[in-house]
């Protein structure tokens, strides 16, 4: 048994290394930068009043058709981004890559808001309404009812229901029970069970009932992990000069890496940036094709800012707070280097910060998942089956937290790569479309400023 988990490790990892390859991350960043292009420039004129739609009600979209509100459809994405990739995956990142690597998920951020922007305003111009009256959209209906290529939609979504159940679903309560065993003695049967009691309770009532939980939950656990972050920041500002500086040298020197290989650098910069912030894999915009809004362009704006959230800011604060620690040549990796680094300010309290951030955000992702995975099932089943669905991925939580991992996660990095080909190709092949809807909505947005700004 365990030759054979070793070959199936070995067969996945080979698999993992290839598709998260060069090819995809230069497919990645390069849509970005094209979009980028297209759009003007539009995530960086445009933050400041996205940031306000996202945070603000707007009585225009009340009585639109949708199932859950501008601010839900944000909160639905942040739980399912913001993750072990904030805590973990931004000190791999700094090991392999050094402290130049976070200055290219900064870059990876900025582009990947133009993908983020395209992805929703696919997914809310070519939704559907099921039966039901709920809404469904994302990569696969674009793909088929804008593309024309439904094979590629189809495609997109057994990737995605597949890789729900592991980067969404077993990686996360793995990585709680883990962190409860270590830090707080618990038994990881217990763990999974309060897990899967508690995932059982939100995900049974669909999107709705997990929009309401994430509007709640989400900026709770962001606030709590930046809040003690940035107390390491102020109260270590003397530090934070320096290290800002280590980061924009070394993006471009490669001293802070063994090896000094600039390739290095970008590499895991660009890998781990997408890795947590998931634009351009086709995820985020499952959830933003549920939201109540008057025009695609309106929500597309809202889903922009979850990059900038999750990895402008939240990676930030952990990048930098780990670049200032200084520990990152000291052999700690993941989730254990943060905590470290965070115990190097505040003691036991910086350790205690960074495993409930972790819990927290391994929640959130569970919940956010489970939607992305039904609606993918969905796709594929015309909408039958979907309780035991709902079921069975609660079940995979108490799964996933008292067994080991390791092929599930070669595994479901593998599917979670698949996904991005054909979300990608849809994206170039639809930019046109995106294009020509920004031109519609901006238009309107103007015409509110204007007569905002005049009141």
């Amino acid at each position: 048994m365990e030759k054979l988990n070793q070959t199936l490790l070995d067969f996945f990892g080979a698999a993992s290394d290839f598709v998260w390859g060069p090819v995809l991350l230069i497919l990645l960043v390069g849509t970005g930068v094209y979009l980028t292009f297209r759009l003007g420039f539009l995530q960086i004129k445009t933050l400041p009043y996205a940031l306000k739609l996202s945070f603000t009600k707007s009585p225009k979209d009340k009585n639109q058709k949708g199932d859950i509100s501008h601010y839900q459809a944000l909160t639905t994405a942040l739980a399912a981004t913001i993750g072990t990739g904030n805590i973990a995956g931004v000190a791999t990142a700094v090991v392999l890559g050094g402290p130049g690597a976070v200055f290219w998920m900064w870059v990876t951020a900025v582009f990947g808001m133009a993908t983020k922007y395209a992805e929703a305003i696919l997914a809310v111009k070519y939704r559907v309404e099921d039966k039901n009256g709920n809404m469904s959209g994302g990569p696969m209906y674009y793909l088929e009812k804008g593309l024309n290529a439904k094979w590629l939609g189809v495609l997109f979504a057994i990737f995605g229901a597949v890789a729900a159940f592991g980067i969404g679903n077993m990686v996360q309560s793995n990585s709680v029970s883990d962190v409860m065993s270590s830090t707080f003695n618990v038994n990881v049967w217990v763990t999974g069970i309060i897990l899967a009691v508690l995932a059982l309770l939100v995900i049974i009532g669909g999107i709705k009932s997990i929009g309401k939980v994430t509007a709640l939950f989400v900026p709770v656990m962001a606030v709590f992990y930046v809040f003690g972050g940035l107390i390491i920041l102020i109260l270590n500002f003397q530090l934070v000069p320096e290290a800002v500086a280590q980061i924009f040298t070394y993006a471009f020197t490669a001293e802070g890496v063994a090896g000094g290989a600039i390739g290095t650098v970008i590499r895991w910069g660009v890998a781990r940036g997408v890795f947590s912030n998931e634009a351009g894999l086709g995820s985020a915009p499952i959830a933003a094709a549920a939201a109540r809004t008057d025009y695609p362009g309106r929500q597309a704006l809202v889903s922009m800012t979850q990059v900038f959230i999750d990895t402008i800011v939240v990676c930030s604060i952990t990048g930098i707070t780990i670049v200032m620690a200084g520990m990152h040549t000291g052999g700690a990796d993941g989730a254990s280097l943060t905590s470290e680094s965070f115990a190097y300010f505040l003691g036991s309290t910086g350790s205690y910060i960074v495993t409930i951030g972790l819990i927290f955000f391994a929640f959130s992702t569970i919940l956010g998942w489970s939607y992305y995975g039904e609606k993918c099932f969905g796709y594929l089943t015309k909408d039958r089956g979907m309780i035991f669905y709902r079921v069975l991925f609660v079940a995979f939580v108490l799964f996933g937290a008292v067994v080991k991992l390791d092929v599930v996660w070669a595994f479901a990095d593998v599917m979670n790569g698949l996904m991005a080909f054909p979300n990608l190709i849809g994206l170039l092949g639809l930019s046109g479309v995106v294009v020509a809807e920004t031109k519609r909505f901006l238009k309107v947005a103007n015409e509110e400023r204007g007569k905002t700004s005049k009141a």
